[in-house]
């Protein structure tokens, strides 16, 4: 199945680069910044102004390579829907949401929804949710994580938010699916600097790759 496919492809990259900006033009220079650094998956959150244009933009412009665009900052489930029209092959939600994820699983779109506490843990996988996303990640840093894998051992968990370059090897070895990252990967983007942003997103992607290499 496509939703697995994309799992998958997120399991083996290791690391959702998640992208906001102040204009469809600063999102897609750094999206192009990002693939050229070995970024494969995106993640455009609807904080930016016309998220799904950009979203629409970049489908069409990736179609035909291994770049995966997915929506982010998902709160309810007409944003998803309009996400997954623009061309969104994913999609993640800050919050646990259950008509969110209701609407991912009719259209058979991969969704991960946000959690923190068991009880949202459990709720998320009973609706059908394959991926967790950890967030605040820097209130539960990794030790966080590895709790939460106590009690749930089978849990995909995506830990967002207090992710770097320093602590990226604690997160996986807490038991980390994958980590979504951003702010410290785009900073360039800032001051019109995509050269930056490219070679910070090479360094980190070698980096998560070095770390879960011997994963098959």
């Amino acid at each position: 199945m496509e939703k697995y496919r994309i799992y998958q492809a997120i399991e083996k990259q290791g690391v959702v680069v998640v992208i906001r900006g102040n204009s469809v033009d600063q999102a897609v220079k750094t999206v192009e910044a990002c693939y050229k650094g070995g970024v494969k998956i995106i993640e455009i959150t609807f904080t930016v102004p016309s998220a799904e244009q950009i979203i629409k933009i970049l489908t069409e412009k990736y179609a035909n390579t291994d770049m995966i665009v997915g929506a982010g900052t998902v709160l309810d489930p007409q944003t998803a829907r309009i996400a997954m029209l623009a061309g969104a092959k994913f999609i993640v939600s800050p919050s646990l949401n259950v008509e969110t994820i209701k609407t991912c699983n009719r259209y058979g779109v991969p969704v991960m929804s946000g959690v923190m506490t068991p009880t949202e843990a459990q709720t998320a996988m009973e609706y059908g949710v394959d991926v967790l996303k950890l967030f605040p990640g820097d209130i539960a840093k990794p030790a966080g994580l590895k709790a939460l894998k106590g009690p749930f051992p089978q849990a995909n968990i995506m830990p967002t938010g207090g992710v770097s370059a320093d602590n990226v090897e604690d997160w996986f070895k807490a038991g980390a699916f994958a980590v979504g990252a951003g702010s410290f990967l785009t900073k360039g983007a800032n001051t019109g600097d995509y050269g930056l942003v490219e070679s910070v997103c090479r360094d980190f992607v070698n980096k998560v790759q070095s770390v879960i290499g011997g994963r098959k």
